[in-house]
C-alpha cells in the first residue's frame, strides 16, 4: 500500500524522498565509530560532557553527539629546549629536560586545564629553577637522580587534577658556562695526572718489593743449596771413611787369619827349634834390607849365630861321609 502511494507521487517528490533516504542511510552508517586500542574518545552531547568511549565500537547520535577530543592513553614524551637556570652559588647554566607522562583520566585531561602540554612545560621550567636555586654547582652536577626524583614528585602531584601522571623526568644535558667547563677540564686533567703518578709510584714500589723478595728468596735458596751440598759432601766423606775403615778392618782380619792358619800349618807340620830359628834369621835379614837407620837386635842373636855354626858343621860332616 505504501509502495502504491509512493508510486502515485509526482516524479520530483519521489526523487526528493530517495535523496533524503540515501542521506539518512549515510548519516546512520557513519555514526558507528570504532575506538582503537590505547585510545579514548570524549563525547559531548549538545555542548556538554556526555561520556568517555574506550576501545570498541560505539554509536554516535547524529546531530546531537559529537567527538570532542581523541586522547591517546600511551606513554608520551616531551623534550624541552635548554633553559637558563641559576645555582645557589650564582652560576648560570643551561639544562634541558625530558618528561615522560601518561594520561590516566581523559575527562580531566580535556577539561582540567587549557593547553595541558604547555602547562606541563611551564610547570617543569619553574620547578627546575626552584630546585637548582637551592643547590650549588657541584651538587647539580652530581645529584641528577635526586633532582629527577624531586621534580617527578612535584609535577606528579601538580598534574594529578589534570588527569596526567608523570612517570619520569630526566635532566638530559647540564651545560655550565665555558670558563667553568675549562676549569673543570683542567681539574679533571690534574686529577687524572695525580692518579697516574700515584699508580706509577705504587707500581714502582711493588716492583721494588718483588725484586727484593726475589733476591731474598734466591739468597735463601742458594744458602740452602750450599748447606745441603755440604751435608751431602760430609755424609759422603763419612760413608767413605766408614767403608775404608771397614775395608782395612776386613784386610787386617784376613791377614790375622792367614797368620793363624800359617801357625796352625807349622804346628801341624811338627816344626822343631831349628826351623823356627831359621825363620827368625830370615826375618832378621828382611829387616836389614829396610830403610831404618837403627836396628834393634834381640838378645838371643848369639844363639842364632851358634845355630848357624852348628848347621855349617853338619853340612861339612855330610860332605865327608859322601
Amino acid at each position: 500500500m505504501l509502495l502504491n502511494l509512493f508510486l502515485e507521487l509526482p516524479p520530483g517528490a519521489i526523487i526528493a524522498i530517495v535523496v533524503v533516504i540515501f542521506f539518512l542511510v549515510i548519516v546512520v552508517a557513519t555514526s558507528f565509530k570504532i575506538v582503537p586500542q590505547a585510545n579514548a574518545y570524549i563525547i559531548e552531547r549538545l555542548g556538554t560532557y556526555h561520556d568517555t568511549w574506550n576501545t570498541g565500537i560505539h554509536f554516535l547520535v547524529p546531530f546531537v553527539d559529537r567527538i570532542a577530543k581523541k586522547v591517546s592513553l600511551k606513554e608520551q614524551v616531551l623534550d624541552y629546549d635548554p633553559q637558563a637556570v641559576i645555582t645557589k652559588d650564582n652560576v648560570t647554566m643551561q639544562i634541558d629536560t625530558v618528561v615522560f607522562f601518561t594520561i590516566t583520566d581523559p575527562k580531566l585531561y580535556c577539561y582540567g586545564v587549557d593547553y595541558p602540554l604547555l602547562a606541563i612545560e611551564k610547570l617543569t621550567a619553574t620547578t627546575l629553577r626552584n630546585l637548582i636555586g637551592e643547590i650549588d654547582l657541584d651538587g647539580t652536577l652530581t645529584s641528577r637522580e635526586i633532582i629527577n626524583a624531586k621534580m617527578r614528585d612535584i609535577l606528579d602531584e601538580a598534574t594529578d587534577p589534570w588527569g596526567i601522571k608523570v612517570n619520569r623526568i630526566e635532566l638530559k644535558n647540564i651545560l655550565p658556562p665555558k670558563d667553568i667547563r675549562d676549569a673543570m677540564e683542567k681539574q679533571m686533567r690534574a686529577e687524572r695526572e695525580r692518579r697516574e703518578a700515584i699508580l706509577r709510584a705504587e707500581g714502582e714500589k711493588r716492583s721494588a718489593i718483588l725484586q727484593a723478595e726475589g733476591f731474598k728468596e734466591a739468597k735463601i735458596l742458594e744458602a740452602e743449596a750450599k748447606r745441603q751440598a755440604l751435608i751431602n759432601e760430609a755424609e759422603g766423606a763419612k760413608q767413605s771413611q766408614i767403608l775404608r775403615a771397614e775395608g782395612e778392618a776386613q784386610a787386617l782380619l784376613e791377614v790375622q787369619e792367614a797368620h793363624a792358619k800359617g801357625i796352625e800349618l807349622v804346628k801341624a807340620a811338627g816344626a822343631d827349634q831349628a826351623v823356627l830359628s831359621i825363620k827368625a834369621y830370615e826375618a832378621l835379614v828382611e829387616m836389614a834390607k829396610g830403610q831404618a837407620t837403627k836396628i834393634i837386635i834381640p838378645s838371643n842373636i848369639q844363639n842364632l849365630a851358634g845355630l848357624a855354626t852348628s848347621l855349617a858343621e853338619i853340612v861339612k860332616d855330610e860332605k865327608k861321609n859322601k
